[in-house]
């Protein structure tokens, strides 16, 4: 039976690892045919593998560089003349409590969070055919007030308001934009917010205490939820925000 992604035409920002290696899994599972970005290569080649087969295609960007999104989406455009999902997925922060908060911190959140998803979205539109999907990630962290993470939820509650914003912009096309917020997820960018194992164990532990369902997430049910946005069984669904958190934010 066709995939519910059959003949698609999608990109996954940030692919190469976590969230985003794990959607792109599933978009290829659906059917469709895959490009990938991300800032290293080697991770990139060990996605490419990970995932397999002839429908994926990696492309190393930076996703806050509007020169390598240019580069991306020529590439795009040369080999397969649209676009039809778009996952805005590239991102990522660190824990700084008021006090400590850098400009180098700030700036680096800002860019790869709000102006790599907002660049990725508006430079790829010309590719986007009316009725297609854009799904941004945002997080649980826009609405909760975590502690040590304002920087971070401030970029993603900025995203979330893309999501609404950008509807309105593209009802027009009837393209849907959607956003996807996850709870704690098992992922390295978790494993990256501390520096010995002992705080890992202290972080996971921290976070899982929050989630209703009493673990963390997994990568893939962030994937699954992605196909359902991109695909036709959400037809009528925009502008919304689709927590996939194990309740964390929503009791």
């Amino acid at each position: 039976m066709p995939g519910k992604l059959e003949g698609k035409i999608a990109l996954v920002t940030g692919g190469s690892s976590g969230i985003g290696l794990a959607t792109a899994q599933q978009f290829v599972k659906e059917g469709a045919y895959v490009y990938i970005t991300g800032r290293r290569q080697s991770e990139l080649d060990k996605a490419v593998k990970a995932i397999g087969g002839f429908q994926v295609k990696a492309v190393r960007a930076d996703s806050s560089n509007l020169s390598d999104l240019d580069r991306l989406f020529n590439q795009i455009k040369q080999e397969k003349g649209r676009l039809d999902i778009v996952f805005a997925n590239a991102g990522g922060g660190s824990f700084a409590p008021l006090g400590t908060i850098t400009e180098e911190l700030y700036e680096q959140t800002f860019n790869t969070n709000v102006k790599g998803v907002l660049f990725t979205v508006q430079k790829a539109l010309p590719l986007i055919p009316d009725g297609g999907s854009i799904i941004l990630n945002a997080s649980v962290a826009g609405q909760k007030g975590l502690p040590a993470f304002s920087v971070y939820s401030a970029t993603k509650a900025a995203v979330r308001s893309f999501a609404r914003s950008w509807t309105t912009d593209l009802k027009e096309r009837r393209i849907r934009v959607n956003a996807i917020s996850p709870g704690p997820i098992e992922t390295p960018i978790i494993d990256g917010l501390a520096e010995t194992d002992e705080q890992r164990s202290g972080i996971k532990a921290q976070l899982t205490s929050m989630v209703p369902l009493g673990r963390m997430g997994q990568p893939e049910e962030i994937g699954k939820a992605a196909v359902f946005l991109a695909s036709q069984d959400a037809s009528f669904v925009a502008g919304a925000e689709l927590f996939v958190d194990g309740g964390t934010a929503q009791v």
